[in-house]
């Protein structure tokens, strides 16, 4: 079988982390069956080489200018150089050009700028690191900036959140070139928990940074987060933290950019994602732990935040985890 080409685009101020997650991923392939394989080139304005974020040097396997298709799969690296990237017109139209000539075409992290530039998000739903969608967003209005899901597919354009989650989108690549047990093996080989879907979100209301000092609202957040199978509502909310359910309401807007509605139901999904992954409650019981009517309410509010049935999301977490034990 005629290997699968993979060029990446890099210029100075790349990520790191962005090339190679990509790179490293695809190329365990080849470990796993030695039939299978993607050629994988580093190209470069001039083929020059290029000094990443981090202060590291890579070398250029090609040069960006000379690289001709067909290609397979045409992903442009993130990092904090992309503004001057997304500038440089040569680049660009570089881009432009080889997109013609791909099958694939994916952006990792703030890579979406260079995509955006080269008017290959025109019309189209992207993500990008969640820090930089305003940016985004402001700099291109005919692209629908969507800084939810770790990674976006419309059409045969890929854009994703960077730094890991450029290794979620090369498992979808390895799934789709290669199928689903190709995917798990190379997921067992990287020690990595779990292949997220997608639509899974960038950050779990755990895991993002205090949003805000606000003490009403790190009060109410910190209820919420203590107290997910009680009453709460806006008005319970509000009573909590002595001030009107509209003046909760313009809190959290102000500070955390949704209502507490939208707040208290992530929290639960959130919430109900982890116990489903690490324990083996029935569905019933996740429901009603995580504040939840039903059962029927958890798989509805789960399948519109992560795209999944809760049972499935149970079946590839305890799939995941046997393939990356031991």
């Amino acid at each position: 079988m005629d290997p699968h080409r993979v060029v990446v685009v890099g210029y100075d101020d790349a990520e790191l982390l962005d090339i190679a997650c990509v790179t490293t991923t695809l190329d365990a392939v080849r470990h796993i069956d030695p039939a299978l394989r993607y050629d994988l080139v580093l190209a470069t304005p001039g083929g020059a080489p290029v000094t990443c974020s981090s202060g590291l040097v890579l070398n250029a396997q090609a040069v960006l200018e000379r690289v001709k298709g067909p290609v397979g799969t045409l992903v442009v690296s993130g990092g904090l150089g992309h503004t001057g990237a997304a500038r440089d017109e040569r680049l660009v139209g570089h881009v432009r050009r080889l997109a013609r000539e791909s099958e694939r075409v994916a952006s990792l992290c703030t890579g979406a700028s260079v995509l955006a530039a080269a008017g290959l998000l025109d019309g189209r739903r992207a993500t990008t690191h969640w820090r930089f969608a305003d940016e985004l967003a402001a700099a291109y209005p005919a692209v629908e900036v969507d800084p939810r899901p770790i990674w976006i597919q419309d059409g045969n354009v890929y854009t994703a959140a960077g730094v890991t989650s450029a290794l979620d989108l090369s498992l979808s690549f390895i799934e789709a070139d290669f199928g689903p047990d190709m995917a798990r093996w190379v997921s067992r080989a990287m020690v990595t928990y779990l292949h997220r879907p997608g639509n899974q979100a960038q950050m779990s209301v755990f895991t993002a940074a205090p949003a805000t000092d606000h003490d009403t609202v790190r009060k109410v957040t910190g209820h919420i987060a203590a107290s997910l199978d009680a009453d709460l509502s806006t008005e319970a909310l509000a009573r909590l933290a002595r001030v009107s359910p509209r003046h909760l309401t313009r809190l959290f807007r102000a500070h955390l950019r949704q209502t507490p509605g939208r707040y208290v139901r992530k929290a639960r999904v959130t919430s109900a994602a982890q116990l489903l992954a690490t324990t083996d409650l029935p569905v019933a019981r996740v429901a009603a732990r995580c504040g939840f009517a039903s059962a029927e309410s958890l798989r509805q509010a789960f399948a519109k935040e992560y795209g999944l049935a809760p049972s499935q999301y149970r079946t590839v977490a305890a799939t995941t985890a046997a393939s990356t034990a031991g």
